[in-house]
């Protein structure tokens, strides 16, 4: 039910969340659900490896063992990490003491990201594990934590195995082609933060243009009494409207719509787009007749996403993707990344004239869906990939696939999740029948976690169940690239791509008429960086010949009338990888502006004479 409130609760309420948000800075791990109190466990850590897997046999999580020191969030290959070590260690332990007042409240201990299965006691005794390297996990610790000194002890193991989700991470020795620098352990935030028992648990936000609605989906802990979940909604720091429902004891879960016309607007709501990334604020209470138990500031996003007659319609009119790929390496950091950094990356992206990212082969820090949120780019989100089919690895992709698809269905940004790549972990799916039942495994279960967006399942080739018929194209020469395109009824069921060969479907499947995208293209390896530098193509011999391919490929694609956009690969240059914008230090390698142009639906010409 909606519940209306008078002037004056009005600016009170509009008062009371400018002073919470005023109070969040960028380091909240979480800016989705936040709550003022929270502690940062980042930092100095101690360390060490477990050659041979002897720690928990000896007791290490009691304490008292590990004599080196590691800069947490950042992996012990990493510079950043203060070990920098090169050779591969399965087994890695972590302690670090804390200082704690016990309270009424109970207190949980959050991991955004830790590759691979993670095992955590507190003062020694067990308090819980997580299996996936990509997805954040929470365990509750108030049942272990003492007044004073605490301490917590993490062991992981990362076998680096090829029936694991690894993304781009080397399973070999060494790099190589477009595989990067492993990563072991804890490699995002580590964070505690303390809740009343009676707590808001998670939040799901659907957004429905058509009915100007937003349709909350909260679920609450535990409780033995009435409790009333209250939601206020603002925009721009004007109240909006209010709504809320009773629970009875012991009743978790609660739907609620919310309308959000604003009648200070004519009754118009402002939808979300990279033009106009317009969000609004939502606070949440949970509360009895006396007491309040919990407050958590959010906000959302409306706008839809959806296909029809082979095109790609945001908010109901045809959207046009210029997206580019993002690895998300740095190079002194590997996959971790500041906030600073991740929005210096993404305001580059912007000023490059492109309108979103595919984020690729890794499963990004929250901060850098909240930036694709309020900078105004949409997103892909992509499930890293395991490099072989078996029953465990199909397990492992069907778990931490879900993980991924809850840790992004508030963001507005991400429009589309790619589930597998180039069939990497399913390499025979054109001809084999379990492989393509597993990738439509994968797209089934995203849609029944999430029907609002857009799935491609196996991204560049070898489609089965597919929203998007993505292509991957690395042809270098325009004019051979145009030919490709030419004549759509052949070309969408066949092989278009000169560089793979690859067909577009799967055997069994054919064109039904999906919305087509170029999703990897490009790929221009410019620059140096040792002796394996590595790139698609001939290599330029100049800035300018960079831009002039750049341009013409683009164009290529651009003037296709039935392709509805493309993805250049890509962002940055990674390791032993040159064929970024931007170079190792994530700094221009070309003049963004020159760039600016080739992107725009009507260049100037420049590059095209």
């Amino acid at each position: 039910m909606n519940i209306v409130i008078n002037e004056v609760e009005s600016v009170i309420a509009t008062e009371r969340l400018l002073e919470r948000k005023d109070s969040t800075c960028t380091d909240y791990p979480r800016p989705q659900l936040r709550r003022e109190e929270w502690f940062d466990l980042n930092g100095t850590w101690g360390f060490g490896f477990d050659e041979k897997n002897r720690g928990e046999s000896e007791g290490w999580y009691r304490g008292g063992v590990l004599q080196g020191e590691i800069e947490v969030p950042y992996v012990y290959q990493s510079a950043h990490s203060k070990v920098e070590e090169d050779n591969h260690h399965s087994i890695v332990w972590y302690e670090r003491t804390f200082e704690w007042q016990i309270s009424e409240k109970d207190v949980y201990l959050h991991f955004e990201a830790v590759d691979y299965l993670t095992k955590v006691w507190v003062n020694g005794q067990f308090a819980g594990s997580h299996e996936g390297g990509h997805t954040p996990f929470s365990i509750a610790v108030h049942p272990f934590i003492t007044n004073g000194e605490n301490k917590i002890t993490v062991r992981v193991e990362d076998e680096n195995d090829v029936e694991q989700p690894l993304g781009k991470q080397s399973w070999k020795a060494n790099n190589f082609l477009c595989w990067y620098t492993r990563t072991t352990g804890i490699w995002q935030s580590v964070w505690m933060e303390e809740v009343w028992p009676v707590h808001l648990e998670e939040v799901k936000m659907t957004p429905n243009i058509e009915q100007s609605s937003l349709e909350v989906e909260a679920r609450v802990n535990s409780h033995d009494h009435p409790v009333y979940v209250e939601a206020e909604v603002f925009f721009q720091g004007e109240w909006i409207t209010t709504g809320g429902t009773w629970l009875k004891p012991n009743q978790r879960n609660m739907d609620l719509t919310l309308n959000v016309e604003s009648d200070e607007a004519d009754f118009r709501v402002f939808y979300w787009s990279p033009d106009q990334p317009n969000l609004y604020d939502i606070c949440f209470t949970v509360k009895d007749r006396e007491t309040v138990h919990d407050e958590v500031d959010s906000y959302f996003g409306i706008r839809s996403i959806e296909s029809e007659e082979g095109r790609i319609l945001l908010n109901r009119e045809t959207f046009y993707q210029k997206l580019i790929l993002d690895q998300g390496y740095y190079g002194e950091s590997l996959m971790t990344a500041t906030f600073d950094e991740m929005k210096s990356d993404l305001e580059k992206v912007k000023e490059m004239g492109f309108n979103g990212v595919r984020r690729h082969q890794t499963i990004a820090d929250r901060r850098y869906m909240y930036l694709c949120d309020t900078l105004g780019l949409v997103m892909w989100a992509e499930m890293p990939s395991s490099f072989a089919f078996s029953n465990r690895s199909m397990k492992r992709m069907m778990d931490e696939s879900r993980e991924m698809i809850e840790k992004h269905y508030n963001h507005p940004s991400v429009i589309v999740y790619t589930l597998m790549n180039e069939s990497w972990g399913v390499n025979e799916i054109y001809h084999r029948k379990d492989q393509q039942a597993f990738v439509n495994a994968l797209y089934y279960q995203t849609k029944a976690i999430d029907p609002t967006r857009l799935v491609v399942g196996n991204d560049g080739w070898e489609h089965t169940l597919t929203d998007i018929l993505t292509i991957h194209d690395y042809n270098a020469d325009a004019s051979s690239m145009k030919a490709s395109y030419e004549d759509q009824e052949t070309f969408v069921n066949g092989s278009p791509s000169k560089t793979s060969r690859k067909q577009n479907y799967a055997k069994g499947y054919r064109y039904s008429g999906e919305p087509v995208m170029v999703s990897e293209y490009g790929g221009i390896a410019f620059g140096s960086h040792g002796d394996s530098d590595w790139g698609y193509g001939k290599r330029p011999e100049s800035e300018e010949e960079v831009l002039s391919r750049l341009g013409k490929l683009t164009h290529v694609i651009q003037e296709t009338s039935f392709i509805q956009g493309f993805c250049y690969t890509q962002l940055t240059d990674v390791e032993q990888e040159v064929n970024g914008l931007l170079d190792h230090n994530h700094e221009y390698k070309f003049d963004p502006e020159k760039i600016k142009a080739i992107m725009a639906e009507q260049s100037d010409g420049f590059i095209f004479e």
